[in-house]
């Protein structure tokens, strides 16, 4: 299972971070929930950016670009294996450095890539 930091996790439930992190619980992953409120998303903490982490796999964004370079080190520093930027959170400066730095990038849905099974 790939463990998947979400970057912008809501406890708002019509938020499709939050839908993210209950469906990526379901299939069985672990993951990270950063945001900026506190409380939890599918049993699992809301932090706000802090350590770095060095066993993600995947991050999945849903933060939209305008704020996204304040995370663009914490990120990088993570060194995933993707960033999958969700609609909504395309960022061609962000790809670019991503890929700079051997991290994969997808303009993706996560809760698509986890319903067919690609994920």
């Amino acid at each position: 299972m790939k463990k998947t930091l979400i970057l912008g996790a809501s406890t708002n439930p019509s938020r499709y971070s939050n839908k993210a992190a209950n469906m990526l619980r379901k299939h069985g992953h672990d993951i990270v929930n950063i945001g900026l409120s506190g409380g939890e998303v599918a049993g699992v903490p809301i932090e706000k950016k802090g350590d770095v982490r060095t066993d993600i796999d995947t991050v999945t964004m849903y933060l939209g670009e305008q704020n996204q370079k304040e995370y663009y080190n914490y990120i990088l520093a993570t060194k995933p294996k993707r960033i999958i930027f969700n609609p909504g959170a395309e960022n061609a400066e962000f790809e670019q450095l991503a890929m700079e730095n051997g991290i994969k990038t997808e303009r993706a849905c996560t809760l698509v890539l986890l319903s067919t099974g690609q994920f």
